[in-house]
């Protein structure tokens, strides 16, 4: 199934959020998180962890060394990671009170994986779109680049639209405007159900 990406129904207008394009992404406290979260799994220069970032995200985050160095400076003072020098560079590494600190932020954790999870779907998305070339989508119509359908990003767009559209209601509307976004993600977790892995690590 071929598509072209100037005219994509339901989704081609749909520009670049702005939460996705401006602003501080994360919190020096958030970034600190992410990094214990890489020296988990083996230690790493300053450098391999920012490549870790950009490629997570697909180029959403990549952090600059005014971020990046200050956050592992961080760590090492809290204790959840040691330095040793590998050469020129320097290797960090979680420390046994650096994964007690991961094990009591697991849905801390959880959320900033989801955040940057999707932000890199949204600029692959974003990509796709974009792009000149006429693109094959998947065997259920979904974008290859992000696994987004056509339907689930117009929803998504119209709900915000919607509440975008009504941020100035009335304290009774706005109560009636909670009780149905609560009932919808009520729905939402009974029908699509995180599994263990999901909602307590970004693996």
């Amino acid at each position: 199934m071929i598509q072209h990406s100037d005219s994509p129904p339901g989704w081609a207008q749909a520009g670049p959020e702005p939460s996705l394009v401006r602003g501080r992404k994360f919190s020096g406290d958030d970034v600190a998180l992410l990094l214990l979260s890489l020296l988990a799994d083996e230690p790493a220069h300053g450098y391999a962890l920012r490549q870790a970032l950009e490629a997570r995200s697909q180029g959403y985050y990549v952090p600059s060394p005014g971020v990046l160095y200050p956050a592992l400076a961080l760590l090492q003072e809290r204790g959840w990671a040691d330095v040793s020098a590998h050469g020129t560079r320097k290797a960090y590494a979680a420390t046994p009170a650096g994964l007690d600190h991961l094990q009591a932020e697991q849905a801390r954790l959880a959320r900033l994986w989801a955040l940057l999870d999707h932000a890199a779907r949204k600029t692959a998305w974003l990509r796709r779109t974009w792009s000149k070339e006429p693109q094959a989508l998947g065997p259920d119509g979904e974008d290859p680049a992000s696994g987004w359908l056509p339907e689930f990003v117009a929803a998504r767009r119209a709900l915000k639209e919607a509440l975008l559209l009504r941020s100035a209601a009335a304290p009774a509307q706005q109560r009636q405007l909670a009780a149905i976004l609560a009932r919808a993600a009520a729905d939402i977790e009974t029908a699509c159900p995180l599994s263990p892995s999901e909602s307590a690590s970004h693996d």
